[in-house]
């Protein structure tokens, strides 16, 4: 999610909701579940302080989300609070222990926690060098290289660089993880304009992304996509009932072809008939063509959403009381 679009969004929603969706599930999904927000917000203010500028999630939340029958939680957090003194620095072990808290929480109920650096390919405002990228990789994936239930995401949204630059900071990231001794894990790679679905092939990404190396062949290509007119997730009104599956066609063909594995690491709509209707039919698209497509994760819990049109939150969020009730037929298909 683009924090900056975010702020600007609008909160208010409307509560209409859809007929119950009647179309029987096929196929099986590997990782369903929510994003987990609260450890990368106060990015204006780095590294800021705990409950005051972030705030990790609680894990009653996840555990209530979890009882859904979720299994897959993405954890944001801020590569600048991991490594306070530069991005090859040492390991603030205060912050570091939070992320690491929730993580082990998340992997002792036997679900897959995703560590989602929620940093756009930049550390500091300033794009990543690779060799730099390598070196906290190294250093991050090492603490969890023994918890098979960790997923490596190698950064959040990268966005306006160029796409062998993207290219070259995930392969990094899967080298470093792997040097590091994590061998057993998933790795989500993203891609450049905002690792979009709907733009997958389009900006460019799928030439860039699809020789992207993993001697452990566990590379998910991880993209997002929401369904107002822009993409963008500011806005509760979704173009149409049908955007969701249209919007990921050329993704899915693109996958197909190219013998690769993707996840919808990031969607939502708004708590409106409409909108429930296309995330039906995107999920439905993904299910249906589940031998490319592990999962999806919502966007998203957190404790601090208040009244967000998107909040995931038990159990006061809008999506978790509106949107929820109406999609729990592909949690755990």
């Amino acid at each position: 999610m683009r924090f900056t679009d975010f702020l600007l969004a609008s909160a208010g929603a409307s509560l209409a909701l859809a007929a119950p969706h009647t179309t029987r599930a096929k196929g099986k999904f590997l990782f369903t579940g929510s994003n987990e927000s609260g450890g990368e917000f106060g990015e204006g203010n780095l590294p800021g302080q705990l409950n005051k500028d972030y705030i990790w999630p609680t894990t009653s939340s996840i555990d209530t989300l979890a009882s859904t029958g979720m299994n897959t939680f993405r954890v944001g957090f801020r590569m600048e609070r991991v490594t306070p003194n530069g991005i090859t620095g040492a390991i603030d072990e205060t912050y570091f222990k939070g992320l690491q808290d929730t993580v082990n929480h998340i992997t002792s109920k036997g679900h897959y926690a995703v560590i989602d650096p929620h940093n756009y390919g930049r550390f500091n405002g300033n794009i990543i060098k690779s060799s730099d990228f390598g070196v906290w990789w190294q250093k991050v994936a090492k603490r969890f290289a023994n918890n098979k239930l960790v997923i490596f995401d190698t950064n959040n949204e990268y966005h306006d660089m160029d796409n062998s630059v993207v290219a070259s900071l995930n392969q990094a990231a899967i080298d470093a993880i792997r040097k590091a001794g994590a061998t057993s894990q998933y790795i989500f790679v993203e891609g450049n304009a905002y690792t979009g679905a709907w733009s997958w092939v389009s900006s460019g990404n799928g030439d860039a992304m699809k020789d992207l190396k993993d001697p452990q062949n566990k590379i998910i290509y991880e993209m997002h996509q929401y369904l107002d007119s822009d993409s963008s997730g500011t806005n509760e009104n979704c173009v149409s009932s049908t955007i969701g599956a249209e919007r990921l066609k050329a993704a899915t063909q693109w996958l197909k072809a190219n013998k690769k594995k993707g996840i919808l690491g990031e969607t939502a709509g708004g708590a409106n008939a409409q909108c429930i209707a296309a995330l039906k039919g995107e999920l439905q698209h993904l299910l249906d063509n589940s031998d490319v497509w592990t999962g999806w994760l919502y966007w998203a819990a957190g404790p601090w959403w208040g009244d967000y049109m998107f909040s995931m939150e038990p159990t006061t969020g809008t999506a978790y009381k509106k949107v929820l009730p109406e999609i729990k037929q592909f949690i755990g298909a």
